[in-house]
């Protein structure tokens, strides 16, 4: 029993020491379990006391890159913005007022949106905020400060007046309250128009002015054709209507009319350049008007829930005042001019028109953008320009010349210009040496022939000609006008012909016989002109004292195309004062004898300086056909070279070597549309001498050098002698290079030796012999050393002699008398007779000395004597004596 007991005992007890050893075994597991899960549990907690400080990192770090994108939008798009308000309101538009100016835009081009303040953005620049107006719409100003207001108004109104060009924007304002103070600093504008005041009460009338200007507009101006002005400006490059803004600034409530004009303004004005800028007038919903709600210095743009704006502070009131007056400035000094090249066509379609019909062209810009035209044809077929001195007369000759020779070709057109006063403007129509180039359709630039009227006379005698010629040509043909004849006839040289006379009034000066014979062709021309294509453009300062005109009607009714510059007198009919009124670089065309109701005013461009017009010149001459040749110039105070003029270049030798038969002694060049020598023939008949009369030593040496030169150039070498009797000192230079020049062929006498030259000439005369030209300078100083001569004739007795025998036998006298009476009293008396004298160039002598012994009629020629001009007179040819002015000196 006791062992079972021992042996229970003995395994209780293994089975505790097992059951102990597995506890403490588990116990220790479970002990390491929780030190692991204690340490898991640590690292747990540490992991997740880590999360939220790597998460709150990383979020930092997200939104921080989220910020910077975001900054570097808003400042991307800030920079946009502000680039396109520079875009939009470029200039003194959008500038800020310290150093502002006024940046007019180029013609035509809308002025863009004005800025009135900035948006300000955390972090970067203010942008600039701008409001719409011009062409745009129109602006409502409401808030309880009037200061913020008015520094919207005065900053709007500023910088539309300054982006535009001066004068495009009138401005009108109605400011009950303030009595116009409130634009007080506009008040410069007034004196130029660009600024009216409405008083009390004047809201109705200025309602419906506007009203009936936009009317007007929509009718004549864009008739259709263009959505608004601004769009017509964009097609045409011009705006032919102002911006009209009117500044309502308060008053008593509207009644029903004014509320139905208010609203038609606000719904059509802007497409019309008409714009309203409102405080204290309700104006309609419209998307046209914004509305800006202002503070003392600050505003929403958009209503009351808008973009805020912090206003710019006023403009300086000096700046106001000082600008408005510099524009009433330029304004009343008159719009500059269009540009020339509006006139023209483009290039490839120059000397594309036909002038059969007539000649039509482009004059300039009319009030309302579209082109002005002028015609010449069978009517109106001619032209009368009038303005005072610096009026631009001449410019506008310049730009009507222009427009007609860019669209007709030289075959199609030509022109005949003369220029009677002082001046070398038209000079540049010919061949210079400043410019080879020439106008190809010139035919004749006369310019400085203020004391040269023969050459007025000798063009209407040309055109007179050139009419006769064509008349032939229509009743051979049987026609009766220039388009006819051009179609019956094609291969005929038929062109309209334009001639230009510039200050036509001294033509007609007086009550000569230049001035009468010159009136009977004007009439004449005018009258019969238009069926052959010859038309006269005549341009003068002041018709009313020409006397040639009194009495003619008839000729002053054919000029049918009347053109009045400003302050014109007596161009347009009586009653017609449209002139009076125009600003400069304009001018009243009118196709009705200038009747009222032919009105029309056009801006005239500029085209007579040197630059603009080369440009035109050098393009058509380079189109110029093969066969052109320059015009041939006149210039009334240049002295003619005997070596240039084509008569004598044209002068030679016979070619078998013998002396020419009536040889030709050129004297001069002819005052005519040709250019022409004044020439004499020495054949063998009685008095084929020459006289020269007068006290000018020069031009009377420069007649007979010339005379001698151009017969040395018919002789060959040998062929001919040349006796050079030279009397006065002051003389002596020009007649000793004259015997130098001859050479072999001429020999020399002085006042002791000329009795010898007489009577051996004298004797001389028993046979024909060679042909022999006496050269006697100051003839009349041997007057007594001839008389005193012994012998059984005195040497003025041989003179006579040789005046009366020699020019059968081939001896001619080209003497030098420094007075008529001087050459009377040679010749034997004042009862001798001059029939030896066959032809007389008469320098300083006047018309009643010559007398009828030398000249047909009585009374003498009617002669008023001249520098460097003669009466040259050929009894043999001429009725009448002939001007011309003697050559220069040949070296």
């Amino acid at each position: 029993m006791a062992d079972r007991r021992g042996q229970l005992a003995t395994r209780v007890r293994d089975t505790l020491a097992e059951a102990l050893g597995a506890t403490r075994t588990r116990l220790s597991a479970a002990q390491a379990e929780l030190t692991a899960g204690r340490e898991r549990l640590a690292r747990v907690r540490r992991a997740a006391s880590a999360v939220p400080e790597r998460v709150g990192a990383q979020r930092d770090r997200r939104l921080a890159e989220i910020d910077g994108r975001h900054a570097t939008r808003i400042t991307e798009l800030a920079r946009h913005a502000a680039d396109a308000a520079r875009r939009e309101a470029p200039g003194c538009a959008g500038a800020d007022w310290p150093g502002w100016t006024p940046t007019p835009t180029r013609r035509a081009e809308p002025p863009g949106s004005l800025r009135v303040g900035t948006v300000r953005i955390d972090g970067v620049e203010p942008v600039p905020a701008l409001v719409p107006l011009l062409d745009a719409g129109h602006v409502h100003l409401a808030g309880a400060d009037r200061g913020g207001s008015d520094a919207v108004v005065s900053a709007l109104l500023l910088r539309a007046v300054g982006r535009a060009d001066p004068g495009a924007v009138r401005l009108i304002g109605y400011d009950p309250e303030h009595l116009g103070g409130g634009l007080a600093g506009f008040a410069p504008l007034g004196t130029a128009g660009l600024l009216t005041f409405v008083g009390p009460g004047g809201l109705g009338p200025l309602l419906d002015d506007l009203v009936e200007q936009i009317r007007r507009i929509n009718e004549t101006v864009l008739a259709g054709e263009y959505g608004s002005l601004r769009e017509l400006a964009a097609a045409t490059g011009r705006r032919p209507e102002p911006w009209r803004v009117a500044v309502l600034l308060g008053g008593d409530e509207l009644n029903r009319h004014e509320r139905g004009q208010l609203d038609r303004v606000v719904r059509a004005g802007a497409a019309c350049g008409v714009h309203l800028v409102v405080r204290g007038v309700p104006l309609p919903e419209d998307p046209t008007v914004t509305r800006v709600v202002a503070e003392a210095s600050s505003a929403l743009i958009g209503g009351p829930s808008g973009l805020p704006v912090r206003l710019d502070p006023p403009p300086p009131a000096a700046l106001v005042t000082e600008t408005c007056r510099e524009i009433a400035a330029q304004v009343n000094a008159g719009p500059p001019p269009t540009p020339f090249e509006d006139l023209l066509p483009p290039p490839e379609l120059m000397w594309r028109e036909d002038s059969s019909g007539g000649l039509t062209a482009p004059i300039g810009e009319g009030p309302h953008g579209r082109p002005v035209r002028l015609t010449l044809g069978d009517y109106p077929p001619h032209a009368l320009i009038g303005g005072p001195s610096g009026t631009g007369k001449t410019n506008l000759i310049f730009a009507w010349i222009g427009a007609l020779a860019s669209r007709y070709s030289p075959a199609e057109l030509e022109f005949y210009l003369l220029d009677f006063k002082e001046g070398v403007s038209f000079a540049r129509f010919a061949q210079g040496r400043r410019d080879p180039s020439w106008l190809p359709h010139m035919r004749l630039v006369g310019i400085n022939v203020n004391t040269d009227r023969e050459f007025g006379l000798a063009l209407l005698r040309f055109l007179t000609e050139e009419l006769r010629r064509r008349a032939d040509a229509a009743k051979k043909h049987e026609v009766t006008k220039l388009a006819e004849l051009r179609a019956v006839d094609p291969t005929g040289h038929w062109p309209r012909i334009v001639a230009v006379v510039d200050e036509f009034q001294m033509l007609l000066a007086g009550r000569d016989v230049v001035a009468r014979e010159a009136a009977d062709l004007l009439e004449d021309l005018a009258r019969r002109g238009r069926s052959q294509g010859i038309h006269l453009v005549l341009a003068s300062q002041d018709v009313r004292g020409i006397e040639a005109l009194w009495g003619r009607p008839a000729l002053v009714a054919q000029f049918t195309l009347r053109i009045a510059l400003p302050k014109a007198l007596r161009i347009l009919a009586e009653r017609n004062d449209a002139a009076q009124s125009l600003p400069r670089w304009h001018a009243v065309v009118n196709a009705e004898s200038g009747m009222a109701e032919g009105n029309e005013v056009a801006r005239i461009p500029s085209a007579s300086d040197w630059e603009t017009w080369s440009g035109l010149q050098n393009r058509l001459w380079r189109m110029r056909p093969a066969d052109a040749a320059p015009a041939r110039l006149f210039d009334g105070d240049a002295i003619p070279r005997l070596t240039e003029a084509p008569d004598f270049r044209a002068l030679a030798a016979p070619p078998d070597g013998n002396a020419p038969r009536g040889p030709v002694a050129l004297l001069g060049e002819i005052i005519d549309v040709q250019s022409r020598s004044a020439a004499l023939r020495l054949p063998r008949a009685p008095g084929r001498n020459l006289a020269v009369l007068g006290t000018r030593v020069d031009e009377a040496c420069a007649v007979l050098d010339a005379a001698a030169r151009s017969l040395a150039r018919q002789h060959p070498p040998g062929t001919a002698r040349y006796s050079i009797a030279c009397l006065d000192p002051d003389a002596d230079p020009i007649a000793r290079t004259l015997y130098d020049d001859l050479a072999d062929d001429a020999a020399w006498y002085d006042d002791e030796t000329v009795g010898e030259l007489m009577a051996e000439t004298a004797d001389g005369l028993s046979g024909p012999g060679s042909p022999h030209y006496l050269l006697l300078f100051a003839v009349d100083a041997a007057a007594g050393t001839l008389a005193a001569r012994a012998g059984r004739r005195t040497g003025l007795e041989q003179l006579r002699r040789i005046l009366h025998d020699g020019p059968e036998r081939r001896t001619h006298v080209l003497a030098w008398w420094r007075g008529v009476a001087r050459m009377r009293a040679d010749l034997g008396g004042p009862a001798a007779r001059t029939d030896q004298i066959g032809a007389w160039v008469a320098l300083d002598a006047h018309g009643g000395e010559l007398g009828a012994s030398l000249y047909p009629g009585t009374g003498g020629p009617d002669w008023y004597p001249r520098p460097w001009r003669g009466l040259f007179f050929d009894r043999a040819v001429h009725r009448t004596g002939q001007v011309i002015i003697p050559y220069g000196p040949s070296r």
